[in-house]
């Protein structure tokens, strides 16, 4: 059977490369839709936004391919954890903050969610709600313990911790202006509220839980000499710390751009 997406593989654990296919094509063919779009289109070429777009499919695809996506897939819950950590922290925000308004527009019209991407994207806190939600979901061990085991639902769990990257900074990096929140000041909340406030019970259960919760992780063939609840609890800790540089780091980014406006209008 040819191994389109990674999944749990159910054996002793080694460093031989294992290609997926599936994971090129998906990281290839957007890269190629959007360079060919971009050089047909009239407008100059953004240099910056075109890093930014190559940016994020470089942290999709490690994300997802060998060996990261094999060992979260099945071997490692701080894998897997690391795994949510760049989808949704990293590559989103990248891809969204590396597509033209003009692309943007056409693509949500094409597909028909212009006017839920504009509604969502104005309402913080329907995102806010549904990336938490999102985040619960896929946490919880009977999802992660059933999806993980075959290639669709391991496919379908990547997919939606980038979807709910997307949603989760859409009020703040929406490529169409009138798509995001306007204010500074609601944006920096937004933001420390929706990753800082429930993030912190899955993490907790996974850092001071005495017994590991995920049945595929527990019972996986060991990597080195790390213990299944040693490995359960590095994956607490990762989702707890790891948005802090991100989240926070953003959160000092519009606050200086609201220093420097604020600045300029009194000057």
């Amino acid at each position: 059977m040819i191994q389109w997406w990674c999944t749990a593989l159910e054996r002793p654990w080694s460093w031989q490369w294992i290609p997926y296919p599936g994971i090129w094509l998906a990281t290839l063919l957007p890269v190629a839709l959007y360079v060919r779009s971009v050089t047909r289109h009239s407008s100059p070429v953004d240099r910056r936004k075109l890093l930014q777009f190559l940016g994020g499919m470089l942290v999709f695809w490690i994300a997802s391919d060998w060996p990261l996506g094999a060992l979260g897939a099945g071997y490692l819950a701080s894998a897997h954890m690391t795994q949510f950590i760049l989808y949704s922290l990293v590559a989103a925000p990248l891809l969204l903050l590396g597509t033209p308004e003009w692309m943007a527009r056409l693509v949500t019209s094409r597909l028909r969610i212009y006017r839920v991407t504009i509604w969502l994207g104005r309402s913080a806190v329907t995102c806010g709600v549904i990336y938490n939600a999102l985040l619960l979901i896929t946490h919880a061990p009977g999802t992660v313990d059933v999806l993980r085991t075959s290639q669709l639902g391991s496919f379908a769990m990547d997919v939606l911790w980038l979807a709910a990257g997307f949603i989760l900074w859409l009020p703040v990096a929406s490529p169409i202006p009138e798509g995001r929140v306007q204010s500074a000041w609601a944006k920096m909340i937004y933001l420390f509220l929706t990753t800082a406030v429930v993030a912190v019970i899955p993490a907790s259960f996974l850092t001071f839980g005495t017994t590991p919760i995920y049945r595929i992780y527990e019972l996986a063939p060991r990597i080195g000499s790390i213990t299944a609840r040693e490995d359960q609890q590095l994956a607490g800790i990762i989702m707890k710390l790891a948005t802090i540089p991100v989240v926070w780091g953003t959160i000092g980014v519009l606050w200086f751009r609201f220093s420097a406006e604020e600045s300029r209008l009194t000057a």
